[in-house]
């Protein structure tokens, strides 16, 4: 009897201690102690090699964007091709979770962007003039608009209005810029870099010298520490356990890359597929349908027959949701009855956003996206789907220390289809017209020869002030060369989002989880 309670308190003792050593695993790799589940060393011990391993943490939502969490929907058409462009046949399509910002970018915004590069270039105009909107797209022979010419983008009663004139390489150079300067005021806040260096250097003419998000985690740019990594003191450390000053990206300090959403990014954040969804926010017991076959018209429900109107009772109800033109002559409706409220722009924060909470997916102005215009779009990816990929390197003819340009930014140069002879998944860094009217694609439509379609043609969606309702729905498309501009198009910009695709929480997950499971002793 002893001998048979000395053998079951021993099974019982090895069982607690089996299940001990599991729960002292974490789903990370590491274990309570910080040690590796696959080696045994210890992280973040400088006895150990102090491979320095930070804490995970949330994705932080960097200024002016909105999460918008991915999925699968049915991009294209959703009304009769009414133009007979036979450009957008429905094709399902993944998106992975992303940012985007919460409203079309404003004449204030672009402003303080023409303003940061006059005071870090100045009396450089061959830098700061090609930046400059393009005021004439307003001019009309048959139209007075000279007010526009001269007072929209200046004037501050139309500060919070979407700049417009932008062409496709400006928003991109925008996208450049507002990078650097949201993550050069992190690193001030977060106290490495000293702000008042930092201001004082840049307000004065840096020129080259001026902080780039990429050059800066390239060790290209030096600066002034800031006041928690001064005197040799600093909270991240280096191999040997010394204090490192230069913050690397996997440190979670930095923000990511502001870039033009792509166009199937773009339209499945317009339509706003979550707030057909009763289940807002993930939960196990309650799951969420997949809707993305509930067909909607325009960014919000098809809530009534008129979905451009407020359909719910209270003194809304009635109210255009969009700024767009209603019919041949009719942009705002008559005196005492206007029924958008705006004759050409409007407010960026006007009407009701849809359930993203974004503002003007539909009407106001259309926006620019990253995408490579084709009439036949079957052939891209059905996850996370692009045309337009240009792979490049950093370009290292010149040595380190040499890799910034005149600008201040790293030179990089499109990678050799010499060195890609090997590779499996793709062979030539120049992708824009991959499989594009090849034998391979079966696809023909007369490039370069009878259409206006090129490699410098860029998508643009939304629909605008100046449009009827058929191209206020977000699977509309249209496109125009990335170096002209138009007084109906402007932009918004976008930044990827890494971890679980559900939310930028650390408590978040990929994946489904199950609990562990015992094995039944015999």
């Amino acid at each position: 009897m002893q001998m048979q309670t000395a053998v079951k308190n021993c099974f019982l003792l090895l069982a607690l201690s089996g299940m001990m050593a599991s729960c002292s695993k974490k789903s990370n790799g590491t274990t309570k102690k910080g040690e590796s589940s696959v080696t045994g060393w210890k992280y973040n011990d400088k006895t150990q090699g102090n491979f320095n391993v930070p804490k995970p943490k949330d994705v932080k939502t960097a200024p002016g964007l909105v999460f918008v969490q991915g999925g699968t929907f049915m991009m294209g058409q959703t009304q009769e091709d009414v133009m007979q462009d036979w450009n957008n046949v429905p094709k399902r399509m993944t998106v992975n979770s992303f940012f985007i910002d919460r409203t079309e970018i404003a004449n204030v915004h672009y402003r303080e962007f023409l303003y940061w590069h006059e005071n870090v270039f100045p009396g450089q105009p061959t830098i700061t003039d090609p930046l400059l909107p393009d005021s004439l797209v307003w001019r009309s022979e048959l139209s007075y608009n000279e007010p526009y010419v001269e007072y929209y983008f200046r004037h501050p009663t139309f500060n919070y209005y979407p700049v417009v004139g932008v062409n496709w390489k400006q928003a991109e150079r925008f996208c450049e810029w507002r990078t650097d300067r949201v993550n050069e005021k992190a690193l001030m806040t977060e106290g490495f870099l000293d702000d008042k260096t930092q201001i004082s250097k840049t307000m004065k003419g840096a020129g080259q010298d001026n902080f780039n998000y990429k050059s800066y985690l390239m060790g290209e740019y030096q600066a002034k520490p800031g006041k928690k990594i001064s005197g040799g003191k600093s909270p991240l450390k280096d191999a040997q356990g010394k204090p490192r000053k230069l913050v690397k990206f996997e440190d979670g300090i930095l923000y990511g890359v502001y870039r033009l959403p792509t166009e199937a990014e773009w339209e499945y954040a317009a339509y706003g597929f979550i707030g057909q969804n009763p289940q807002k926010k993930f939960n196990q017991k309650k799951r969420g349908e997949e809707v993305h076959a509930n067909k909607q018209m325009y960014p919000w429900k098809n809530d009534g027959f008129d979905n451009l109107r407020y359909t719910n009772r209270g003194a809304n109800q009635g109210a255009f949701l969009a700024n767009f033109k209603r019919g041949t002559g009719d942009y705002m409706g008559v005196a005492g009855g206007l029924n958008d409220n705006g004759s050409y722009t409007t407010d960026v924060n006007d009407y009701a956003p849809n359930s993203f909470g974004l503002y003007n997916m539909a009407g106001n102005v259309n926006e620019w996206v990253f995408d490579v215009f084709r009439p036949i779009r079957s052939d891209i990816s059905d996850m996370a789907g692009i045309r337009g990929n240009d792979f490049k390197v950093v370009d290292m003819s010149k040595g380190q220390g040499n890799l910034r340009d005149s600008l201040g930014r790293i030179m990089m140069t499109r990678q050799s289809d010499s060195v890609l002879r090997n590779r499996r998944n793709y062979q030539h860094a120049y992708a824009v017209n991959f499989l594009d009217g090849d034998s391979l694609s079966g696809a023909n439509y007369g490039y370069g020869i009878t259409t206006l379609v090129s490699d410098k043609s860029r998508v643009y969606k939304g629909g605008s002030w100046n449009d009827q309702a058929y191209w206020l729905s977000p699977g509309a498309r249209r496109f125009l060369e990335e170096d002209q501009a138009s007084s109906t198009i402007g932009f918004r910009c976008a930044m990827d989002h890494v971890g679980a695709p559900e939310g930028t929480s650390t408590k978040n997950k990929s994946g489904n989880q199950f609990p562990a499971t015992r094995a039944k002793r015999r």
